[in-house]
């Protein structure tokens, strides 16, 4: 197993989330169908769920929150960072260049969940082998990214 199909954010107010991931992010929105909002990304699937809904998929309540980080690539992160700032959204660290290779900056969606902006740029540091095959965290890094 080596493929991700999608990432589905169970969310509060699916509204409110779909305004933040269109128009503030910038994602491009394909359609809203029975709770779930699924957004035009290439590759992997992104879409929101109602939370309320999710329960009934998973059998038990859900609670989303800031326990999951988004990363969503940019050609400028800078740039980015300014729009999404005018837009409202409250920027929580950066931009600032991390040492695995990309600038970033993090904002929070509607329900808590970390929103990463990265613009890849060059490596600042080489990845070390890690025979138990985790991440090398040796540097305290974002898990060995």
């Amino acid at each position: 197993m080596d493929r991700l199909g999608y990432v589905i954010l169970y969310v509060a107010d699916l509204e409110a989330s779909i305004a933040f991931y269109r128009d503030v992010i910038g994602l491009p929105f394909r359609f809203v169908d029975a709770g779930y909002a699924e957004f035009g990304t290439e590759g992997t699937r992104f879409a929101l769920y109602e939370q309320r809904r999710a329960e009934w998929l998973t059998g038990r309540p859900v609670t989303p929150g800031p326990a999951a980080e988004v990363v969503l690539l940019v050609e400028d992160v800078d740039a980015a960072a300014r729009r999404v700032e005018s837009l409202g959204a409250t920027i929580l660290s950066g931009p600032a260049d991390r040492p695995w290779g990309h600038r970033t900056v993090h904002l929070a969606d509607p329900d808590g969940f970390i929103v990463e902006l990265a613009e890849e740029i060059p490596r600042r540091r080489t990845r070390s082998p890690n025979p138990g095959g985790g991440p090398d965290a040796s540097d305290g890094d974002e898990q060995g990214r």
